[in-house]
């Protein structure tokens, strides 16, 4: 998703009382790098070890083909994430109350499918 429709999603959840959250399992110094240069209108939280990925069944380690290639292209996922563990968690949109209950979710194990931001917030406004 380019920079202004993200914060035009971002616009519309917060007029609908909702607050948008990223979460990457990039260390805190890269995703303040990142936020910084996108110049990011919500927050991007950093999960190390893909912690909270794994409490939603969303974190899994790369297969060896796969953490090959991504060698041959320079992406260092060890320098990005700060551990050796090579887990990602799957790309997964939710929208979680206040009380901590998940009332929407939108996970696809292909991370190039991914729901459109019109869907997230019509099932917003179902929900609020």
């Amino acid at each position: 998703m380019e920079l202004d429709a993200l914060n035009e999603n971002v616009e519309a959840i917060s007029t609908l009382g909702a607050t948008l959250v990223l979460v990457s399992p990039n260390t805190i110094a890269h995703n303040q790098t990142v936020a910084e240069q996108k110049k990011l209108a919500c927050e991007l939280l950093s999960d190390p070890g893909n912690t909270v990925a794994a409490r939603f069944g969303l974190k899994y380690t790369m297969a060896a083909d796969l953490k090959a290639l991504y060698q041959q292209f320079g992406i260092d996922l060890e320098d990005y994430n700060g551990d050796a563990s090579w887990t990602l968690p799957l790309p997964a949109r939710m929208i979680i109350d206040t009380d901590g209950i998940v009332r929407y979710a939108a996970i696809n194990a292909d991370y190039t499918v991914r729901p459109d931001p019109a869907e997230t917030i019509a099932a917003l406004k179902t929900i609020i």
